[in-house]
C-alpha cells in the first residue's frame, strides 16, 4: 500500500552582526549547514510581488514505490509551471548561508600592527499525460489536471470535503495517517487545491536516475506562506525545516510567529573547533527552550550583490535561475548596492537578497502555516561564531604582561558565553580549557602566586 507522504516535515511535502569592518577578519573553519540535522526539510522560496516559485528538496527515505507526497496549492498549475529541477544548487545555497566559526591569531602584543577592513571576499522534458476532468459524484473529488513531469506522475486534485479526498486517496493504494481529514478540511474551506506527485519508477529508470531529484512549482498568489500543518500528521516528533527566500526587496519575516536573530559574533573557548557540529545543535536547542519552541530562526540575511566574507562562493545567476529567481532578467535594477569600499561579488545576484530561516517545530506549538512577509530590511546578518588563539610567546614587554592578565579575563567571558549558549554545565566547560587558557582561569593558581607572577 502506498504512503501518502504529506509532510514538510521532511520535505517531501511543501507548499508551498553588528561590529566593526574589521570584526569579519580571521578564516573560515567550519559551518553549520542543514546536514547537522536530522529529518531537516528544505524549501526554497524565490517571491516577488504575488509570484513564487517553491523548489522542494525531497528527502524520502524507504522504498520509492511507496513514496508519495500531497501539498496545497492556490490554483491548479498547468504543466508548464511543474518543473523537477536540479539539488545541487540548493546544496550551494545551504552552503552560502550556513552559519560559519572563524578563528583568529593573537598577534604579539610587544609588536602590534595596524590593519585594516578587507576587501569583500569574491566567488565564484518529460511526457504529459492528460485526460478530462473526473468527478465522482460520490466523494466529490475532481481530478482537475494530470502530467508526467520527469520521473514524477503529478495530479492536481480538487474536493469538496475533507472526508471524501481521505477516501479517495484510500482507494487508491494510499496510506492516510489518522487525523489527516481535520486539516485537509481546513485546506479545502479556502478553495485550496491539491498536488499529488508519486515516483514513476519507469520514468525514473529511463532517466537514469537512483535518487529523486527536487520538485518545483511556479504560481501567481497574494498569499506567501508555506503549509507545514499537513506534515505534522504523521510526525514522531518535532521536525527541522529550513527555508532559504530569495527575494528583490529585503529580509523576509513570518507574520504569525516571532522570528528571532540567533545569538552571532560571540567568542567561544578555542576547543569548541573540534566540537562546532555538537555544539551548535545544543545552542539552537537552548534557543528554542527559550522561546517555548515557538519562533522562526534568523541564520542569514545578505544582500547577494556581496559578502563578506561568504561561507562558501555566491551563487552564480544560472544558479539562482534554476532556483526560481526569474525576475534577474529584469531590465530595471533592484533597490540593493554594493556598499563604499567593497567589491562585488563575481558570481551573480546582483538584485537578489537571501534570508535563511531555520524552525524546529510541533503541532502543539505550531498551530498555523508559516505566513511570510517581505520586508525593506536589508540590513546583513550572518550566524557566526568566533574563536581567538592567545599568543604563545614569552611577556618581553608591559604590553604583553598586560594581554597575559586579560586572557584571565577573557577565558572566563569565553566560558560563561559557551554554558548561557549551550545549557552545557560550566565546571564541564572548564575542564576541556587548554593552555594557556585552562591555566589562566580564576583559581587554577593560589591568589598570591598571581599577585606576585612577576
Amino acid at each position: 500500500m502506498k504512503l501518502v507522504y504529506a509532510v514538510i516535515a521532511t520535505l517531501t511535502a511543501a507548499l508551498v552582526s553588528a561590529g566593526t569592518a574589521l570584526a569579519f577578519c580571521g578564516f573560515y573553519v567550519a559551518k553549520a549547514d542543514s546536514k547537522l540535522f536530522n529529518r531537516a526539510s528544505r524549501v526554497v522560496l524565490a517571491r516577488h510581488e504575488d509570484r513564487t516559485v517553491i523548489t522542494m528538496a525531497n528527502d524520502y527515505r524507504g522504498d520509492l514505490k511507496a513514496f508519495a507526497i500531497v501539498i496545497p496549492v492556490p490554483t491548479v498549475l498547468e504543466r508548464g509551471q511543474i518543473h523537477v529541477g536540479d539539488r545541487a544548487p540548493i546544496e550551494h545555497l545551504d552552503a552560502y548561508t550556513a552559519p560559519r566559526l572563524v578563528e583568529y591569531f593573537d598577534e604579539d602584543p610587544c609588536r602590534p600592527r595596524v590593519m585594516t577592513a578587507p576587501a569583500a571576499q569574491a566567488g565564484a522534458a518529460g511526457k504529459e499525460a492528460r485526460r478530462d476532468a473526473v468527478l465522482d459524484k460520490t466523494l466529490g473529488v475532481t481530478i482537475e489536471a494530470q502530467y508526467i513531469v520527469g520521473e514524477y506522475d503529478i495530479l492536481i486534485l480538487s474536493a469538496k470535503e475533507s472526508t471524501g479526498l481521505e477516501t479517495w486517496l484510500r482507494g487508491e493504494g494510499y496510506r492516510v495517517p489518522a487525523g489527516a481529514a481535520a486539516v485537509l478540511g481546513s485546506y479545502i474551506k479556502q478553495n485550496t487545491k491539491f498536488f499529488l506527485a508519486r515516483v514513476n519508477l519507469k520514468e525514473q529508470s529511463a532517466l537514469g536516475f537512483t535518487y529523486l531529484r527536487p520538485l518545483q512549482i511556479a504560481f501567481e498568489s497574494p498569499k506567501f506562506m508555506l503549509p507545514i500543518r499537513l506534515g505534522m500528521v504523521n510526525a514522531d516528533g518535532p521536525q527541522e525545516l529550513f527555508v532559504y527566500a530569495l527575494s528583490r526587496k529585503g529580509r523576509v519575516e513570518t507574520t504569525n510567529y516571532r522570528t528571532v536573530r540567533l545569538p552571532t559574533g560571540v567568542d567561544l573557548p578555542v576547543y569548541v573547533k573540534g566540537e562546532f557540529s555538537a555544539f551548535y545543535r545544543a545552542m539552537f536547542a537552548e534557543q528554542v527552550r527559550r522561546e517555548d519552541m515557538r519562533a522562526v530562526f534568523l541564520e542569514y540575511a545578505w544582500d547577494m550583490s556581496w559578502c563578506d566574507p561568504c561561507a562558501a562562493d555566491p551563487l552564480t545567476n544560472e544558479e539562482l535561475r534554476q532556483l526560481g529567481v526569474f525576475w534577474l532578467d529584469d531590465a530595471s535594477p533592484g533597490p540593493g548596492s554594493v556598499p563604499p569600499g567593497r567589491r562585488p561579488q563575481t558570481g551573480g545576484g546582483t538584485d537578489v537578497f537571501a534570508t535563511r530561516l531555520h524552525v524546529r517545530y510541533d503541532a502543539d506549538h505550531f498551530p498555523e502555516d508559516l505566513v511570510f512577509q517581505e520586508t525593506a530590511d536589508r540590513a546583513n546578518f550572518q550566524g557566526r561564531y568566533v574563536l581567538r588563539h592567545p599568543f604563545g610567546g614569552a611577556p618581553s614587554c608591559e604590553a604583553a604582561r598586560r594581554y597575559q592578565a586579560d586572557l584571565r579575563v577573557r577565558a572566563e567571558r569565553e566560558v560563561v558565553m559557551l554554558a548561557s549558549l549551550t545549557g552545557w554545565p560550566i565546571e564541564a566547560i572548564r575542564k576541556k580549557m587548554v593552555p594557556p587558557y585552562g591555566d589562566a582561569l580564576p583559581d587554577a593558581h593560589p591568589w598570591w602566586q598571581r599577585l606576585w607572577s612577576d
